[in-house]
């Protein structure tokens, strides 16, 4: 069961001129990440510094998401997407200033990280909810394919372009593009309204609102809602077992590979092509009428490349960089329909605490994961964890098939929507 919509006609017009400006923002925000880690590089060649850098940047979507979630339901998805890009340009404007006045140092690199990880904790899961109520249903995944093709031209475009411009111009220039970006971004929002989901009046006996009452309903409702107990879990445990692989993907480059720099450079470049190329695919396709069993199949072949990777040896390089291609193509098909069921049958009330709530429980598995694989990989080889991580893939993908809270995941959220602290499915068709 769907969540019913009506929308204006020019509702084409009006999303992509939001969705737009806000790929901009990010083309931005790649490019300064690229920048800030270079420098971060350059300044004190340590891993230690590298390492918090990217633990920095993990943090606020760990902490901030079940307190984002809410929040995010509670006020203007609007106002906290510009409020969001603001404050992402006020922290890179500082770090300018920093910089020409040849006072920078890691702590404000530090900062700035950090500044915009949490500003990105609000800004992601708000225009994934404003998404539902500005596309029809029956399109969701196709968007959700045109932004996996935008992560994967990111991950291509914005190093590259950041490399450029620090090879003509002086640091602050680069940054400054970000700021430009974000500005792009937040233009657009001041003439589209931005629909915001009916609030449910309470019960008598539930009292006043409250953040904490707000918490505690959404975190009911993504219980009550088996279907989606198994993604999260199913997401936590493959973030867990595949992001260690690509996180030492040179050191399986260089040590089983026996390949070079151009080898690590060609094979994430190939990743990202796939990104883009099945990203594409999902766009003009759509997938299965069925999403969930779309992400279940390229859950399977995710996991076959994945195992590829630890499989190839140094007399077959080539084989592991098409297997990237394969894990980059499979990632956007199984991403993009995952997010368009959310979309599409999530209480539009809920939408920003269950979103919120599913990116950090992700998120948070990424840091433990990265904990225990470097000892493992010391003892049994870096390609244990592809091996790991792609069984887990691909067995997951196929009992996904035969589960039935995964099958049905688009139908056995009616006990969640009955929940007395959840909207009514009809409450979209309202707005």
């Amino acid at each position: 069961m769907e969540l019913k919509q009506e929308l204006p006609t020019n509702w084409k017009t009006r999303f992509f001129t939001v969705w737009i400006g806000q790929a901009f923002s990010l083309f931005g925000s790649g490019l300064v990440q690229f920048v800030l880690v270079w420098w971060l590089t350059i300044e004190t060649g340590s891993a230690t510094v590298l390492a918090g850098a990217t633990l920095v940047a993990m943090l606020p979507m760990i902490l901030l998401g079940p307190i984002a979630g809410p929040l995010i339901d509670r006020w203007n998805r609007r106002a906290i997407m510009i409020v969001a890009d603001g404050i992402i340009a006020l922290a890179t404007l500082w770090l300018i200033a920093m910089f020409s006045i040849g006072a920078a140092q890691v702590w404000h690199v530090y900062a700035v990280l950090l500044i915009r990880a949490a500003a990105g904790a609000f800004h992601m899961p708000s225009m994934e909810a404003s998404t539902t109520l500005m596309v029809p249903k029956e399109h969701l995944s196709r968007v959700g394919g045109l932004n996996q093709t935008l992560q994967g031209l990111i991950s291509i475009v914005s190093p590259a372009l950041g490399a450029l411009l620090l090879g003509l111009f002086e640091l602050r220039a680069a940054l400054a593009v970000d700021v430009i970006t974000a500005l792009v971004a937040i233009l657009p929002l001041f003439f589209i309204a931005i629909p915001q989901p009916p609030r449910r009046e309470p019960h008598a006996a539930e009292g006043k609102p409250s953040f904490a009452g707000d918490m505690r309903a959404g975190l009911r409702y993504v219980w009550s809602w088996p279907g989606l107990r198994a993604v999260i879990f199913m997401a936590m445990l493959l973030n867990f077992l595949v992001n260690p692989a690509f996180s030492l993907l040179p050191l399986l480059v260089k040590n089983r590979l026996a390949g070079d720099a151009g080898v690590l450079a060609g094979m994430e470049s190939l990743f990202g092509v796939g990104v883009i190329v099945g990203g594409l695919l999902l766009s003009v396709w759509g997938g299965f009428k069925r999403r969930v069993l779309t992400s279940m199949t390229a859950l399977i072949g995710m996991g076959i490349g994945v195992s590829a990777i630890g499989l190839t040896s140094s007399s077959a390089i080539w084989l592991a960089i098409a297997a990237m291609f394969l894990v980059g193509a499979m990632q956007s098909m199984v991403n993009g329909p995952l997010f368009a069921v959310l979309q599409a049958v999530v209480a539009p009330d809920m939408q920003g605490r269950v979103l919120a709530l599913l990116m950090s429980a992700a998120t948070a598995m990424s840091p433990l994961s990265l904990l225990v694989a470097g000892p493992i990989a010391d003892a049994l080889g870096v390609q244990v964890w592809y091996l790991a991580g792609g069984l887990a893939c691909g067995l997951m993908g196929l009992a996904g098939f035969f589960i039935p809270a995964i099958v049905h995941i688009e139908d056995n959220h009616t006990e969640a929507c009955a929940s007395p602290a959840a909207a009514t499915p009809s409450a979209l068709a309202e707005s």
